[in-house]
């Protein structure tokens, strides 16, 4: 690379390591340099534009995945993703994110793994490998301790060295060992008083020294904030741009003498790296063999379901004469998290389509609405024949597109034609027929200045900001307008939403965050009445079906969570549902734990998490036992809030203690001597198993391998997740009473035999105190179903 940095100037040294726009790094055509092209993940790859106009394939969450515990099926969805993103002409993969579930309050918890590091890093590697393998970059992220989302661009949190290396660097040091990453993206937050993206420690110390990471470090979006300090504190890439901290002014704190030109240097090498290994630096990478993207988002969807309860083997359904389908989220699936991450998928089958499609014949599948998680207004569709128009600061048309929906993301690139700096107003207008006569809700979410037309009445004109010193956060956070308008059913009157754009500099051209909608609600009966028709639904049906869920607005990206109470009157119906039926499944589709005080109530609650595109069709194999359920809870699942050990995410004068140390999800529950709802790695299956024996073989320079012998004894295929714990004879007070040590799965058919191997890696057995040190004594490795059950253990000595 040293010839191809010798052939550049300082400023264009500067400018590479900028971002040139929202997503890309600029090209250098003199050394064959084509330009960078990044985008957003984990669960699809959506490319340069926020748009449904190019759908990407859309997996099931991150904590789905890690529900699988199967890093080999992580591996083969990072090849699905590295397939799409050569599709649509990225690069590098903004994913994955490798936080760790402190708190259920945490906001983008459904982003990320798991509360344990070792599986988290096991997912993480997976992913990682699969990814690159396609010839696509991956960017870890986000390093470190970004695990809430409330003040995350400021807040400073503060954990000792233990703490940081058992928990939150872990899973990062894993994958950098295990997967070798070519990016790493360096979080929002401070640590100890230094902002990420300027800790010198931590990037250039532990991350490139110790562990010998050479790929590229790119700051979380808009996270950069000082020339020199972040360049000299490890940070490569600035995004996004054109104005960044990097760039020309990089080039003049060099020329100042405040960074050193071979600082620089070596941080366009790590950038020309990157390019070399994507194919954008020579020749390009060469095409990869097709894979089925429906397929594998189908797979890791039942893989991923955990099924917490199952009384007198309700499920797997046989031939039902009759299944109710009950609540909101059956017929409208949420598929995916809010936030960045947010991806478009082509088609999406809901849980009643996918349980209609795949029901027996004779098999009557019905439906009755119950309970409407949103606390907002759907987008504008039925009824309504909408454009949406980009207009000048004179009024004159910049251009129009259909729209089938009340709903414009115009989020990074505008669409093509339209220059940002030109763009004044966007409107949604048309035409409503209503289709019954009353009072009709009309609404919209948008920050900024809005204005709603209705039948020549203008409702609202002024603006619509959320409480938020966080630009991201304000943009995510949803603030909702109403308003009731008299209509007479079948007499059409137009309708007219504008959006100001909001001004930018001249130099910030094709850059641009649009995002309003349109809601709409016709009038309705009651909630009451729709939870009655619900319960006489279920009463007169065989099965019942209620499928629960969050909504984006109390689980997104941008803030934390205040409650893990189920949005709106969905607890109230699945309890009445069960008092009508006692042959009740409750579906719960949720990205993080949820309040379920029904559960001794039902007959089944099956945990779908965000399950994709494929969520109904998954729902559908695993309800009618054409598939196991497979998952294991990669989190614990707390009966109520209060319970959970670790609630605080919000910081207090911009200082966030993990005073819990190295205390958290199970090893917290554990010592607090509470019983939650579900432990980790719980979760049920169609069969049984026995587990016969386990012996300990030595392993060289790690601690003994458990071998184990396990024997399906049910009637029917299954697949088990067979995991190790490591329990110290005399945990003391500063060490978990157990921790996860290894796991496998395994599969076999009724009455096989299976045998198995688990590493259990030296660190296993380590705590660091001034570097990692191993804790002799007494120890023994438990074979478990789950953190609450263990079936076998064996004893050894350090």
């Amino acid at each position: 690379m040293n010839d191809l940095i010798a052939k550049l100037d300082l400023d264009t040294k500067a400018r590479l390591v900028a971002g040139q726009d929202l997503w890309t790094l600029p090209a250098i055509p003199e050394i064959g340099l084509r330009s960078l092209v990044m985008s957003d993940g984990p669960v699809g790859v959506r490319g340069t534009r926020w748009s449904a106009d190019d759908p990407s394939v859309t997996l099931p969450s991150p904590t789905a995945l890690a529900a699988t515990w199967d890093p080999g099926l992580a591996a083969r969805a990072g090849g699905l993703l590295a397939q799409e993103a050569r599709r649509k002409g990225v690069h590098v993969l903004l994913a994955p994110t490798v936080n760790l579930h402190r708190s259920p309050l945490g906001g983008r918890h459904f982003e990320c793994y798991s509360e344990d590091p070792l599986l988290t890093g096991a997912i993480g590697a997976g992913y990682v490998s699969g990814v690159q393998a396609g010839g696509v970059g991956t960017t870890v992220k986000h390093f470190v301790a970004n695990d809430s989302e409330t003040e995350r661009f400021t807040l400073d949190v503060r954990a000792d060295e233990r703490t940081l290396r058992e928990l939150y660097l872990a899973p990062f040091e894993r994958i950098v060992a295990e997967a070798k990453p070519w990016g790493i993206m360096a979080a929002y937050n401070g640590v100890n008083g230094f902002t990420m993206t300027e800790h010198d420690g931590l990037q250039n110390g532990i991350l490139r020294g110790e562990w010998g990471f050479d790929g590229f470090i790119v700051s979380d979006w808009t996270a950069a904030r000082h020339t020199a300090a972040a360049a000299n504190g490890g940070l490569d890439v600035a995004m996004p741009g054109p104005v960044t901290v990097f760039g020309r002014k990089l080039a003049d704190a060099v020329r100042a003498g405040e960074v050193a030109e071979e600082v620089l240097d070596a941080m366009v090498r790590r950038v020309l790296a990157l390019a070399e290994r994507v194919g954008a630096l020579g020749e390009p990478n060469p095409a990869r063999a097709e894979v089925d993207g429906d397929a594998i988002a189908r797979e890791v969807a039942r893989r991923s379901f955990v099924l917490l309860r199952n009384e007198n083997q309700l499920l797997p359904l046989a031939a039902p004469s009759s299944v109710a389908v009950i609540g909101m989220a059956g017929d409208e699936a949420r598929i995916l998290g809010g936030g960045s991450a947010t991806v478009f998928p082509a088609e999406v089958i809901s849980p009643l389509e996918g349980l209609r499609a795949a029901a027996p014949e004779g098999v009557d599948v019905r439906y009755a609405v119950g309970a409407d998680p949103r606390t907002t207004l759907r987008p504008a569709s039925d009824g309504f024949e909408l454009r949406i128009v980009a207009r000048r600061g004179d009024g004159s048309e910049l251009g129009a597109f259909p729209a089938e929906r009340g709903t414009v993301q115009w989020l990074g690139q505008l669409p093509p034609g339209i220059a940002v700096t030109e763009l004044a107003m966007v409107e949604i207008v048309g035409r409503f027929t209503p289709a019954v006569s009353g009072a009709h809700t009309f609404g919209f979410t948008g920050t900024g200045k809005l204005a709603l037309t209705v039948g020549g009445q203008t409702v609202f004109d002024g603006m619509n900001v959320p409480d938020s010193t966080d630009l991201v956060t304000t943009i995510l956070t949803i603030k909702e307008q109403r308003f009731d308008v008299e209509l007479t059913e079948g007499e059409a009157v137009d309708v007219r939403l504008t959006f100001d754009a909001p001004e930018v500099p001249d130099d910030y051209e094709g850059l641009a965050w649009i995002s309003f909608t349109l809601g709409h609600a016709a009038p309705s009966v009651s909630e009451e009445e729709l939870i009655e028709r619900a319960v006489a639904l279920a009463a007169g049906s065989e099965i019942a079906v209620v499928v629960v869920a969050t909504t984006e607005e109390v689980e997104s990206e941008g803030f934390d969570r205040q409650s893990l109470v189920l949005p709106g009157r969905q607890d109230e119906l699945v309890t009445r549902v069960a008092q009508a039926n006692p042959r009740t499944v409750v579906v719960v589709n949720a990205g993080s734990p949820v309040e379920m005080p029904w559960t001794g109530e039902v007959a089944a609650v099956l945990l779908t998490w965000f399950p994709g595109q494929a969520a109904g069709a998954a729902l559908a194999d695993v309800v009618f036992g054409v598939e196991e359920p497979g998952g294991r809870l990669p989190t614990t699942w707390p009966s109520r809030m209060t319970d959970a050990p670790v609630l605080q995410v919000k910081p207090e004068n911009g200082v966030l203690p993990y005073e819990e140390g190295v205390f958290i999800g199970y090893r917290a529950w554990e010592r607090t001597g509470r019983a939650p709802a579900y432990w980790f790695g719980h979760g049920l299956g169609y069969t049984e198993w026995a587990y016969e024996s386990v012996s300990l073989e030595p392993h060289e320079g790690e601690l003994p391998t458990a071998c184990v012998r396990v024997r399906n004894i049910g009637r029917r295929f299954g697949r088990e997740v067979v995991q190790a714990y490591l329990k110290p004879d005399e945990p003391g007070a500063e060490r978990p009473a157990r921790w996860l040590a290894g796991f496998a799965s395994v599969e076999a058919e009724a009455g096989e035999v299976v045998e198995v191997e688990i590493e259990i890696p030296r660190r296993a057995a380590e705590i660091w105190v001034d570097g990692w040190q191993l804790v002799p004594g007494g120890y023994a490795v438990e074979i478990s179903h789950s953190l609450d059950d263990p079936r076998l253990n064996a004893a050894f000595e350090i």
